[in-house]
């Protein structure tokens, strides 16, 4: 009896250790998001839903039978300025108070940003042997903190589902490139049809049908010969485009003809929110409007070298800083970039937390170093490398959090100046670098943000087999 008793304690044991591991783990996610809470609160502007407000009166004006594009809010000159496939789906907030709308697109786009973080994270934890459910229990408050997702949520904007439309067909690109287990094994022809990844492009098709930027996505897909995404992202915007044109065709063509290029409706480029190149070069001319001559050569020059790092990316199997790459040039050479836009800083911010990590593990393979003494048998005596595995990755472990610090704190609200009252060199040179700090970490990033070769061995072993191929041939 004694034994047995014994035997069951034992097996009891682990359990209440792992009990006790999930309890801190718990614990450390509560506190990080209260953190994310005061952040938000020391940090963040007063948010009351304002876009929301905006886009639930239109659809309420136009399911009262009214124009969409007649509606004005109260108080503002601002009206509807999406096209007419994203009214329709926002189209369901008319049956909610204001409220609950708010509410419903908070919970939407907090989940998808999640799920989103899961899908790039899951790689770097599975590496590092981390519990995925507690690293994005950390990771999704941390992201909702920063500057694009505390006004995408606070506002009631789309940013975030759009992000996730968009990281949606990165995960279906990396699946088709894989075909692994989930794949194979898979008991029903949707879950196939699902793990094939057959039907990449339509997130990055239904996101340039809400919005125009995600279609250099579409661009990238093209000069990486990824033919049957593009295709499948081109058709799903036209398709849709034209199926709504269909069901609404009178704001269809209210929209093509003449809101769409209405861009006064959107605000001036020298805003401070307006963190795009366009923006900050607007600021830096102290004009209302944007030089734009030199705005296009510029855009051009960024437009190039974002999509040739993007490219480069990719041959070396680095999918994920790719797409970052490709969301960073569209944020830069947008005429209107608001903060709120600049979601993809933060996939840019786990590519370099990843490139730190990774130097740092490669670093301990170094081999030793001789101290320059020789030993008892004549041999100079070895000594491991100390410094190496401390400093490799440093700069960019600085970058990341340098980088989330900036798109917390956001330091461009302090600096706000708008013309004719007040000029942006208001308070000197500083505060024109802190009114500008978002746009030029932006256009830094585009420059700079290193990937990681062999990160994505799905899309690096494609890669190889058909630069293979001919060499086979011959």
């Amino acid at each position: 009896m004694p034994t047995t008793v014994g035997r069951r304690t034992n097996r009891l044991a682990p359990t209440s250790r792992v009990d006790r591991r999930i309890v801190v783990r718990l614990g450390v996610v509560a506190a990080v998001s209260y953190a994310a809470w005061l952040a938000i609160g020391a940090f963040g502007r007063p948010y009351n839903f304002f876009d929301m407000k905006i886009y639930h009166g239109a659809v309420l004006w136009w399911a009262g039978g009214n124009e969409l594009y007649d509606f004005v809010a109260p108080s503002t000159t601002l009206g509807f300025t999406y096209p007419p496939f994203a009214a329709l789906v926002m189209l369901p907030m008319s049956w909610l108070p204001l409220g609950g709308a708010g509410s419903v697109n908070a919970l939407a786009s907090i989940g998808a940003l999640a799920v989103v973080l899961a899908a790039l994270l899951r790689p770097i934890v599975d590496r590092l042997g981390w519990p995925l459910w507690f690293t994005v229990g950390i990771a999704t408050p941390l992201a909702v903190a920063v500057e694009p997702s505390r006004e995408t949520v606070g506002y009631g904007q789309v940013n975030l589902l759009l992000f996730a439309l968009v990281m949606a067909d990165m995960v279906g690109l990396r699946w088709r490139a894989r075909r692994g287990t989930h794949y194979e094994t898979a008991d029903s022809p949707l879950a196939r049809f699902l793990y094939s990844g057959a039907w990449a492009g339509v997130g990055i098709g239904l996101a340039t049908a809400v919005k125009l930027t995600p279609a250099l996505f579409v661009a990238y897909l093209m000069l990486t010969r990824q033919w049957r995404a593009a295709l499948t992202a081109v058709g799903t915007t036209i398709g849709v485009t034209i199926a709504t044109f269909g069901v609404l065709g009178e704001e269809s063509r209210a929209y093509f003809a003449g809101v769409l290029w209405q861009t006064e409706r959107v605000g001036a480029a020298d805003m401070t929110a307006n963190q795009s190149l366009a923006g900050l070069l607007a600021r830096l001319y102290d004009s209302i409007e944007t030089p734009g001559l030199l705005w296009l050569a510029f855009s051009v020059l960024i437009l190039a070298l974002g999509l040739s790092r993007a490219m480069s990316a990719r041959a070396d199997g680095d999918e994920l800083t790719a797409f970052t790459l490709v969301g960073l040039t569209a944020n830069v050479i947008s005429p209107i970039s608001w903060s709120h836009h600049l979601i993809w800083v933060i996939p840019a911010i786990i590519v370099l937390a990843d490139a730190a990590v990774r130097r740092r593990e490669a670093s301990r393979g170094l081999p030793p170093r001789a101290t320059g003494g020789p030993s008892a048998n004549g041999v100079p005596a070895l000594r491991p490398p100390i410094w190496y595995p401390t400093l490799t990755g440093l700069r960019h472990g600085v970058g990341a959090l340098g980088l989330y610090l900036l798109f917390v704190i956001s330091p461009i609200w302090p600096y706000e100046h708008q013309l004719p009252e007040v000029s942006h060199y208001q308070d000197g040179l500083f505060g024109a670098l802190m009114e500008n700090s978002l746009a030029i970490a932006l256009i830094v990033l585009v420059a700079a943000l290193p990937w990681r070769p062999g990160a994505e061995p799905a899309f690096y072993h494609d890669r190889l087999i058909r630069t293979a191929a001919p060499t086979a041939r011959r």
